[in-house]
């Protein structure tokens, strides 16, 4: 392979916009992953967007575990697990006897609105 020159003055034209700048200025355009033979200015230069390689690699994302085992925990009576039920409008109200605790309250407030009228003479 032949040797080359280190061009510290060598001029390059922008492949996009066409003016003149030093060779070591101008950038390789990369598109989709892939350089192509474009050489542009730093005003012109723009990264690759990562939103044109999807698709490019393959991705599997699994959508269920093989022979799961399921919580069982929660018919136990432990403490260490808190269930909340609503109902008309708020909790349960025990209709149904089930001996669970609930914890819901509801609090509201009423503000006032004060209405000012100026007319003009």
């Amino acid at each position: 392979m032949g040797q080359y020159a280190k061009g510290g003055r060598a001029k390059g034209e922008c492949d996009r916009c066409g003016f003149t700048y030093k060779l070591k200025e101008l950038k390789t355009l990369v598109i989709k992953a892939t350089s192509v033979n474009i050489k542009v200015c730093p005003e012109c230069f723009e990264k690759d967007h990562p939103q044109l390689i999807l698709g490019m690699y393959i991705v599997q994302d699994a959508q269920a575990l093989r022979d799961p085992r399921p919580d069982n925990t929660r018919f136990e009576t432990s403490t260490s697990r808190s269930y909340q039920y609503g109902y008309n409008p708020v909790g349960l109200g025990n209709e149904l006897s089930l001996d669970i605790t609930n914890k819901l309250v509801a609090i509201g407030t009423v503000g006032t609105v004060t209405v000012t009228i100026t007319t003009e003479s």
